[in-house]
């Protein structure tokens, strides 16, 4: 079965020897990310790793990591990625991640990226800002992505410490997707990485809100809560996108647990593919 990984970044040696990820060996050390791969993985590689998984296309997120001016803080071009699409159309499309403290130059950029570079949606980190999903700082790049006809998602739930002298508070509860639902019932929200540990409120989000879905990525399939599970295979099945957030999970790793969880092959489908083809406007699926 071909899937598609909703959530994906750059981690070629190009990212990592530029300080592009926001990563340090602690938080490596503790996903347990094989020493061998931390010099970074080619794209020719990584799309043989996407060939053993069955992923037809991973979107590549142009991440913004906080405001430049804060040290620690991080980006990935909307260039690099623009790269990678370009030289694997048939592989990869970018997600432009916003930042909030750029003000109307960002909302320029966001539209060079949808416009330009062919981008599919938008991505934000609430912790990297310290600004939860529902603050008015970030209001105007809904009304952005409104305009541009794109999803945006967006962490939700616990953030981990990526650097060791900067530690970023929790600040991206799902409860706060309520409210952005409820001012912009067009827009697609798509709260990634489960909700962990919050997840009974991410599920009753999108449970309510027609326009909020749910991204699976950044946590092994296998630790998945039980009662998620039971929702995207149940009365939840069209509202979870399958993502790794590589390189946090391995998507060959992703793919074999979900395989063994049992669940239905109606949800299964729904899960890896064909949610992600309602919620985007992928390449020949427009």
């Amino acid at each position: 079965m071909n899937s598609i990984d909703i959530v994906c970044n750059l981690f070629t040696e190009r990212e990592i020897k530029e300080g592009r990820t926001g990563l340090e060996d602690d938080f490596l050390d503790q996903i347990r990310f094989p020493a061998t791969l931390r010099n970074g993985v080619s794209l020719h590689n990584y799309i043989q790793k996407m060939d053993n998984a069955g992923i037809e296309r991973s979107l590549l997120i142009a991440v913004r990591g906080g405001d430049l001016r804060v040290k620690g803080s991080f980006e990935v071009p909307y260039e690099y990625v623009n790269e990678a699409c370009e030289q694997y159309k048939d592989r990869f499309s970018g997600l432009a991640g916003i930042d909030p403290t750029r003000g109307m130059q960002g909302l320029r950029d966001l539209e060079v990226a949808v416009k330009d570079y062919g981008f599919v949606g938008a991505h934000f980190y609430p912790h990297w800002f310290e600004l939860p999903p529902d603050h008015a700082k970030v209001y105007p790049y809904y009304a952005k992505c409104c305009e541009l006809n794109i999803p945006i998602m967006m962490q939700v739930g616990q953030s981990l410490n990526y650097q060791k002298h900067r530690r970023l508070k929790s600040v991206g509860r799902p409860i706060a997707l309520d409210a952005v639902a409820c001012d912009f019932p067009e827009l697609k929200l798509i709260g990634i990485h489960i909700g962990i540990p919050w997840t009974d409120e991410m599920i009753a989000m999108a449970w309510k809100h027609e326009n909020v879905f749910i991204g699976s990525d950044a946590h092994a399939p296998r630790h998945w809560p039980s009662q998620f599970v039971r929702y995207l295979d149940s009365v939840g099945r069209n509202k979870v996108l399958f993502g790794t957030d590589w390189p946090v999970i391995d998507p060959e790793r992703a793919i074999q647990e979900i395989k063994k969880l049992g669940i239905r092959e109606e949800s299964l489908g729904r899960l890896l593919r064909d949610n992600a083809l309602s919620v985007f406007r992928l390449p020949g699926n427009e």
